[in-house]
């Protein structure tokens, strides 16, 4: 499958820019974002569970040149949502599309392997990754290391392509059903405070959680950094961390595709895609609504029913 997509991006190439799509970072188990302009650098294109970052975020910054983009179905529903907000151009975007087998969460990895900075080799077959590092081969399932948004997956293969290169796959799941939402608020609401104090005490107010996010677009007057209007203040304290956090969120409502960048880019693991979730909970269960699915559909936050289906007004 790899030599077809590489052979269809070269086909394209001459009428792009450049095509973005993973190439091998620093070692074996870092793939990295690779801009390809020339036939020779399409060879170093790799594709497999190592390819990890979202692409799409690069997007809103290249208005005006065409360019082509390799998804997973996360990043193609990050794409329909840019499409659909009008961030994007859809006649300067090519995009292809691969069926995705889920993608690793590095540190779970780490925590098997050890130092991941001696890294020697990694090899991905038959749902299983054996790392090499210091010498030493560590082998492990796919599906004890992946994220933990692959484990819900609903869209495998990319939802909006020009050129889709081998087979689909089944999806993980038949329907999202909030499985760790719900676990997590089967805590008391005193156990689930002190989780989230714990965790945006860990906060470096870094913005890495933002910066990953392909639809966290209004960075010239983000609020984190604001003073007019001064929603947040500039001190590192848990209140205005954790503001920045449910402001974040709330922005995301009806827009996050669940791609899991936030989480990914955040340098100590806090899960903030959980606050994300929930509103994508919310909006599911009111709107009827998926982030990403339809270019040409308008999101519900922007649209207005003087009766919305799932929201009775005149039982209140």
């Amino acid at each position: 499958m790899l030599d077809q997509l590489k052979e269809t991006i070269k086909k394209a190439l001459p009428e792009l820019d450049f095509v973005m799509g993973w190439g091998m970072g620093f070692d074996a188990l870092h793939a990295t974002p690779l801009f390809m302009y020339e036939p020779e650098d399409v060879d170093k294109l790799v594709w497999g569970p190592l390819n990890i970052q979202n692409l799409a975020t690069y997007l809103p910054s290249l208005k005006g040149k065409k360019v082509g983009i390799v998804v997973k179905g996360c990043d193609s529903r990050s794409v329909a949502e840019l499409l659909q907000e009008k961030l994007v151009n859809r006649d300067e975007v090519v995009i292809f599309g691969m069926a995705c087998q889920g993608t690793v969460n590095l540190t779970k990895v780490r925590e098997i392997v050890g130092n991941t900075g001696l890294v020697e080799d990694v090899k991905y077959e038959n749902g299983k990754l054996t790392v090499t590092a210091d010498g030493q081969p560590h082998e492990m399932l796919l599906k004890d290391v992946r994220a933990d948004k692959c484990g819900y997956c609903r869209f495998p293969n990319a939802v909006i392509s020009d050129h889709f290169v081998g087979e689909e796959r089944a999806p993980q799941v038949e329907e999202d059903t909030f499985e760790d939402l719900k676990e997590f608020e089967s805590q008391s609401f005193e156990e689930r405070r002190d989780f989230w104090m714990k965790e945006m005490d860990r906060c470096l107010r870094c913005y890495a959680c933002r910066n990953a996010c392909p639809l966290c677009v209004c960075r010239d007057h983000c609020v984190a950094q604001s003073r007019d209007p001064h929603w947040v203040s500039q001190q590192d304290g848990i209140r205005d961390k954790f503001m920045f956090q449910i402001i974040h969120a709330t922005h995301m409502a009806g827009r996050c595709t669940n791609c899991g960048e936030c989480e990914r880019a955040c340098p100590v693991d806090i899960p903030v895609l959980l606050l994300k979730r929930s509103f994508n909970r919310a909006v599911k269960n009111t709107f009827a609504y998926d982030a990403g699915l339809d270019a040409g559909a308008t999101p519900p936050l922007l649209a207005f029913k003087v009766n919305e289906d799932n929201i009775k007004e005149k039982e209140w």
